[in-house]
């Protein structure tokens, strides 16, 4: 069910139905463009879209599918059933040029796998377009929509005679128009011409008795008669009667060919249908592809969970200005299925909701809608909208009464699969009065089990979304600095109205701004300045997600780096301490066999001292060479590889920032800023923070002594994890905070950072002075300016590095 009649209207679908009429080729396709109807079945609006979704991918494709002569041959099939009826020559040149253009989609579709265009192959199967009448057709009628000359026996033999009979004439004629021209009746660029299908000669007016024949008509200054000289007057009439009969002779082959097409005329009718069914999938198609749209899942149940949704005429209105719509993210589901959007005037809430209907229905009328893959669309039986004013002098109706009849057709027919949309609830009259009846009927709307969008200005809305099961609040996202809207909606959070942010930037008095806040009572401005810093809140929370993120992907990636060096090491270890027990078992073997060997050779020689001696020689060279303990050379320590020099900095002296490791080179001083450069990369530093060292140390730290890895440099990934482009200094003082800010400045520009975020706070101003002109100092800071109202303000520095 649809509510209100006027829907199509309201949501803007009589547009795109006039724009799918223009992209139809033929009054067939624009005949399926007025059928269009929202439909409530599921089944029906899944073969639907599916088919458009089928005919998009035949177009992207790009093969050689017919894009031309979709022409209805309807009327002509009706009159050729007609025992009887003849079928003029220029209706079987179009029968014959829509026939070509069906068969050409039937061998599309034949020629593809089954698979792939399941939908429109299967009803393909079904058209039936007989070759033995297009075969007919052709024999008679060529390319050009001519009959052809051997259509008949009879036909060709009149062609050839008139063929024989027009040279004749004009050979008689091209002799009298030379004598003419050398006689001087006529100027030489005249030619022979046609008058009242009889060939004449172009002559002078004065000169017209001088050649005998008939006169058959002058030029509009009579200077000029056109005569069919005697002579050629009876080969004329022959042609005349000749053209006579070669008409008979056609009528009587295209009486015949119209015989022989009544038999097919119910499949042809068929296949016609068939054809504009192309013609409009094909309409379909196209403005699918000019508005990107997207075939989401579709399932039988209440759910919108849209991604990047854009408002179609919207949409397509932009793209010829060369502009691009914000798009629209939204979810509702059994948990959340009413959604009340709140924000200032004109910050697109309206809109929104347009997109919500629009795209609803135009799916549900089968069509595919612009949104991105990965979205899902439900199936709604009821579709109801209260959008714009329906005010009624005639049936006595103010705005209000409109509203509230809407409003009764709502509660009274709305269940568990209605989506609903409602511009400005409850407004029209005294906003106490419309706040409490709006928030009964949303109650009751809640209940009901139904879907919908509702935006709103009333606070009490907003509460009520807040602690009730089913609701849930939106905000559209507005420029409070600018004063301008962003058209992002933000499902969560209830939104401002900007009321006094407006009213001062349009001029009011402050006087009368702050009687206003006064007026309207401490609750209701607490409740907007508790929204604003939620908001800010909420983005600084973000920003600290973003970072977390980022240092555990890194720590993640350093800990399986970790873990897996580790792994390498024990097996490394095991490797070495196994090589170690092999060895010591087989110098325990060598060394048990040597000494059996000397016991035994003791014991032959019975003890004698020499030989003793000379075996006990052996055993102690065998330990010796085998059991020597091998030196491991110490590597030096460089704990004092850092060597302070004394004497003033100055242009190419080596230097090290103070309690850090890295060296560089001095390239000039400015003032209490010294520039230098450490490897590739150059920085401002103070010259309070920097102390000189030696040749040897600035030549141990550039590589040509190699260092610890340990102690070389800065360890750039441990700076970037640990760095964070958010600096918070407030209840700092003066000279503690500029020491952190300028070590934080330090890693910021070695790291290579375009912006940061430095927050002071506002109190009276003095820290945010002293920050300021600090930043000043540094020649790689392009601009400063404050954050935006909604995340702080006057409160935080935003810092632009070139």
């Amino acid at each position: 069910m649809l509510y209100p009649n006027t829907i199509e209207q309201k949501l803007g679908f009589d547009k795109l139905r006039e724009l799918l009429k223009e992209a139809c080729i033929s009054p067939l396709g624009r005949g399926y463009v007025e059928k269009i109807r929202f439909s409530d079945n599921f089944g029906m609006v899944e073969k639907l879209v599916s088919q458009t979704a089928e005919m998009k991918r035949v177009m992207e494709i790009g093969e050689d599918f017919p894009s031309q002569n979709y022409l209805d041959a309807t009327p002509y099939l009706k009159r050729a059933a007609i025992e009887g009826m003849l079928l003029t020559l220029a209706e079987f040149s179009d029968l014959k040029a829509s026939l070509q253009t069906i068969r050409l989609c039937l061998r599309f579709f034949a020629n593809q796998e089954p698979e792939a265009f399941p939908l429109l192959s299967e009803y393909a199967k079904t058209v039936k377009v007989d070759k033995a009448i297009t075969d007919a057709i052709d024999k008679i009628i060529d390319d050009r929509g001519q009959i052809r000359d051997t259509a008949s026996p009879e036909l060709a033999r009149i062609r050839r005679r008139l063929i024989s009979e027009q040279a004749g004439i004009r050979k008689k004629l091209d002799a009298m128009l030379r004598t003419a021209k050398n006689s001087g009746w006529i100027s030489e660029d005249v030619s022979l011409t046609v008058r009242n299908g009889r060939m004449v000669i172009p002559l002078a007016a004065e000169h017209k008795r001088k050649l005998k024949g008939f006169v058959h008509d002058e030029s509009s200054t009579g200077q000029t008669v056109f005569i069919e000289p005697t002579d050629v007057f009876e080969s004329n009439n022959e042609i005349r009667e000749l053209e006579y009969e070669e008409r008979r002779e056609i009528n009587r082959i295209l009486m015949h060919l119209t015989d022989q097409l009544r038999p097919f005329v119910p499949d042809l009718q068929k296949a016609y249908g068939f054809l504009g069914l192309m013609d409009f999938l094909r309409a379909k198609a196209k403005i699918a592809i000019q508005m990107n749209a997207t075939n989401p899942t579709f399932v039988n149940k209440q759910i919108v969970e849209w991604k990047d949704a854009r408002h179609p005429l919207l949409h397509l209105s932009f793209q010829k200005q060369g502009k691009k719509v914000v798009p629209l993210n939204i979810e509702l589901q059994e948990k959340q299925r009413i959604l009340i959007v709140s924000g200032p005037n004109a910050g697109g809430k309206s809109v929104s909701l347009k997109t919500v209907g629009l795209i609803q229905y135009m799916h549900q009328c089968g069509l595919l809608v612009p949104m991105a893959d990965g979205s899902t669309i439900g199936f709604f039986q009821n579709i109801f909208i209260d959008i714009g004013d329906e005010q009624s002098l005639e049936n006595d109706l103010s705005t209000y009464s409109s509203h509230l009849t809407n409003m009764r057709h709502f509660l009274t027919l709305s269940n568990k699969r209605t989506l609903f949309l409602i511009d400005e609830f409850g407004t029209g009259t005294e906003p106490g009065l419309g706040g409490a009846i709006a928030e009964a009927i949303l109650e009751d709307l809640t209940k009901s089990g139904a879907y919908g969008v509702i935006n709103t200005h009333y606070t009490n809305l907003k509460v009520l979304a807040d602690k009730t099961d089913g609701l849930v609040n939106g905000a559209m996202r507005f420029d409070g600095e600018h004063l301008e809207p962003i058209y992002q909606l933000e499902i969560g959070r209830p939104g401002s109205s900007f009321a006094f942010e407006i009213a001062s930037k349009i001029g009011l008095p402050n006087a009368v701004i702050n009687r206003a806040k006064d007026k309207l009572g401490k609750q209701q401005v607490n409740f907007e300045k508790l929204l604003k810093e939620l908001d800010i809140e909420r983005k600084v929370f973000a920003e600290k997600n973003i970072e977390l993120g980022i240092k555990e992907r890194k720590l993640a990636q350093q800990l399986s780096e970790y873990t897996k060096l580790k792994s390498n090491l024990e097996n490394n270890e095991k490797k070495l301490v196994n090589e170690a027990k092999q060895k010591a078992k087989n110098l325990l073997s060598d060394a048990n066999q040597l000494i059996e060997n000397t016991i035994r050779e003791i014991k032959e020689n019975k003890a004698e001292k020499e030989k003793t001696k000379t075996v006990r020689t052996e055993l102690e060279k065998f330990g010796k060479k085998n059991l020597v303990i091998e030196e491991v050379e110490e590597q030096p320590s460089e704990d004092n590889i850092f060597e302070p020099e004394d004497g003033a900095i100055t242009v190419g002296s080596y230097v090290r920032i103070v309690g850090q490791t890295a060296i560089g080179e001095v390239l000039a001083l400015k003032g209490k800023d010294v520039e230098i450069r450490i490897g590739d990369l150059k920085s401002n530093i103070k010259l309070n923070r920097l102390e000189k060292v030696s040749n040897k140390t600035y030549k141990a730290a550039t590589g040509e002594k190699k260092l610890k890895t340990t102690s070389k440099g800065v360890d750039l990934n441990e700076r970037m994890m640990n760095f964070s482009f958010n600096l918070d200094i407030r209840g700092k003082r003066g000279e503690e905070a500029l020491g952190v800010l300028d070590s934080f400045m330090d890693n910021a520009i070695m790291l290579g950072y375009d912006e940061l975020r430095v927050v002071h706070g506002k109190g009276d101003g003095i820290l945010r002075t002293l920050v300021r002109n600090h930043l000043r100092g540094y020649s790689h800071v392009s601009n400063m300016q404050d954050e935006h109202p909604d995340r702080g303000g006057a409160g935080v520095t935003i810092v632009k590095l070139k």
